[in-house]
């Protein structure tokens, strides 16, 4: 009788487990990049703390009818890989490991984290 007991309460306390919902994996600092306003100035973006695993169209040069962004600082504790093309795409794109930075000649639209 006690085996069952112990048995119940130990699936209980595994659905619990199972049901609590994940955090969010996010890279923990800020990434950097410049581009160019609409009215030809230039600009200086950030993504704080930016989700991993997810690709993100830079404010401001996240799409083909904008100029892209150039110079990226990536000051978090993650990967960063950068991408010419939205959404991640294309085969134009390079990495940057943590606390790393490129020169104003690297083009990007697109960012993902690892």
């Amino acid at each position: 009788m006690r085996l069952r007991h112990h048995a119940v309460a130990a699936l209980g306390a595994l659905a619990l487990v199972v049901t609590l919902p994940l955090s969010a994996s996010a890279a923990t600092g800020q990434f950097r990049y410049t581009y160019e306003t609409g009215e030809g100035y230039e600009a200086v973006g950030f993504l704080n703390n930016p989700r991993s695993g997810q690709c993100i169209n830079l404010p401001g040069a996240g799409s083909d009818e904008l100029p892209p962004a150039y110079a990226p600082k990536n000051v978090t504790d993650a990967t960063a890989t950068v991408f010419l093309g939205a959404d991640c795409d294309g085969d134009v794109y390079y990495t940057l490991r943590p606390g790393g930075g490129a020169s104003e000649r690297l083009k990007l639209r697109s960012v993902v984290f690892s």
